[in-house]
């Protein structure tokens, strides 16, 4: 009661005084405007803060910062102060859900983990040859599907003929052009600091 009172009379505009009161902010320094001497026209602003307090923690709020330097005209109410607190708060801890969000995600910075479901469902995808297939004597013959294969899902599993008859193997058209060339199998050489010319 007595504080506001007090506030009340420094906050007086009177013909006499060389300073006034203009607020407060929430952290208990007070905001102060007086007439410049150099210019009669304009009021200097300044901040109190309590004696006590060391010089590094005197916290002055944005708006209050505005206040002083002229980039905003009215000072900011007990009000809006409280607002903007309530709104760091919130920001704060939207901050803090999407760290979780994003905490919770893989990274691609982390070493892929070798998890044994994975690579059993893969065997069960892809199950490895059977006798049949691995019984072919040429091995440039084409490869029969099994039934379960999901490449091929129509195919029908080979007879006893096929298996004995493999179709013909068809020639290369680029086999004779392969091995023609001089230049095929030529190298550079290494080099050689010994040598001279």
């Amino acid at each position: 009661m007595v504080n506001s009172l007090w506030f009340k009379w420094k906050s007086l505009r009177l013909p006499w005084r060389r300073s006034f009161l203009v607020g407060q902010d929430l952290n208990g320094n007070t905001f102060w405007e007086f007439k410049d001497v150099a210019n009669a026209s304009r009021f200097r602003r300044i901040v109190k803060f309590d004696p006590k307090t060391h010089f590094g923690d005197v916290q002055v709020t944005p708006q209050w910062h505005q206040w002083l330097r002229y980039v905003r005209r009215d000072p900011p109410s007990i009000q809006e102060q409280q607002q903007d607190l309530v709104r760091q708060e919130q920001i704060k801890h939207l901050a803090r859900l999407a760290d979780e969000r994003w905490a919770s995600k893989p990274s691609f910075l982390d070493k892929p983990k070798t998890r044994p479901d994975i690579q059993t469902s893969a065997n069960a995808i892809n199950p490895p040859a059977t006798a049949a297939a691995t019984a072919l004597p040429n091995s440039d013959a084409p490869s029969v599907a099994s039934p379960a294969s999901p490449a091929h899902p129509t195919t029908q599993p080979a007879t006893q003929s096929e298996v004995s008859n493999p179709a013909p193997v068809k020639e290369d058209p680029w086999a004779k052009a392969k091995t023609g060339n001089p230049g095929d199998t030529w190298q550079p050489e290494a080099w050689n600091p010994t040598s001279k010319r």
